[in-house]
């Protein structure tokens, strides 16, 4: 069974490639939708199971291997993960996530990563490239909002300090706003973030009774003018979007996911045809 997909649905906005190492994640996120999925959802302790034997999918640096091998990368970025951590704790004893930076470079992929395992990431911050991406996604700044709803990811600060040192080794970062909880913390996290996060992708909180009790309209205004107002490239999801006016016209530092997409390829390209024509 491949490890290296395309993802479907909303989650393909956020790469046209994504690989999950892990099964489980010890973060205990209470919004997150993934033990309502299979094969967890079929279990009347689905949550727990998820959560409390996180652990190495098998053989799954030899089949990304495999998987590599039919295709050139080109550049593409693929990223870790959607359902789990690639920075959840048992990384540092497996160290799997490094392996699969590294498969990934050999095959002409570039990676991008999405955790919240902050600082933890900072000791693979050797074999991240310019090409590369680091993100976290931020829920609010508050050490205390953030235990109440991630109880054992890294907190804000910690996130806040691996971001800013990806940057300064000047790899790519960006930061997903989603799901949001409290958008007013969401509006304080781009302020906050803007000069050391290249992009912010913006969504909304799905599945979850806070869903209809936030005005998204509003909300979704409000970040993209601040974005503006900073100078900042954002992306807004499409669920987000659909809640926007119907003459909302998007600003200067809007961008979609092709623009995204197209630019880091651009940027690798020529060096990874190179390398494949050696």
């Amino acid at each position: 069974m491949s490890v290296l997909y395309v993802p479907k649905g909303r989650a393909r906005e956020y790469a046209p490639l994504a690989v999950n190492h892990y099964s489980g994640c010890s973060h205990r996120c209470a919004y997150c939708y993934v033990p309502t999925i299979p094969p967890y959802k079929f279990s009347k302790t689905a949550r727990e199971d998820f959560h409390c034997s996180p652990h190495p999918r098998k053989n799954v640096i030899a089949q990304l291997r495999r998987d590599c091998k039919k295709t050139w990368g080109y550049g593409q970025r693929v990223l870790m993960s959607f359902t789990t951590d690639p920075y959840q704790p048992i990384d540092a004893e497996f160290r799997l996530t490094h392996q699969v930076i590294e498969v990934l470079h050999e095959y002409g992929y570039a990676a991008q990563i999405l955790t919240k395992g902050g600082s933890r990431a900072i000791y693979d911050l050797d074999v991240f490239t310019k090409q590369d991406a680091f993100a976290t996604t931020m829920t609010s700044l508050s050490d205390a909002q953030s235990q109440k709803w991630e109880p054992c990811a890294a907190s804000p600060a910690d996130r806040i300090y691996a971001i800013h040192a990806f940057h300064e080794a000047g790899i790519p970062t960006w930061v997903s706003l989603e799901p949001v909880i409290d958008p007013a913390a969401a509006l304080r996290i781009i302020e906050c973030l803007s000069p050391i996060v290249d992009l912010f992708k913006i969504g909304k909180i799905n599945h979850h009774p806070l869903e209809h009790k936030i005005n998204w309209r509003s909300f979704g205004l409000q970040a993209a003018l601040l974005c503006e107002s900073l100078g900042v490239a954002y992306y807004l999801k499409a669920d987000l979007i659909d809640h926007l006016p119907d003459n909302y016209q998007p600003g200067a530092n809007q961008v979609t996911v092709a623009q995204i997409e197209r630019a880091q390829i651009a940027q690798l390209q020529p060096k990874l045809l190179m390398r494949s024509n050696v």
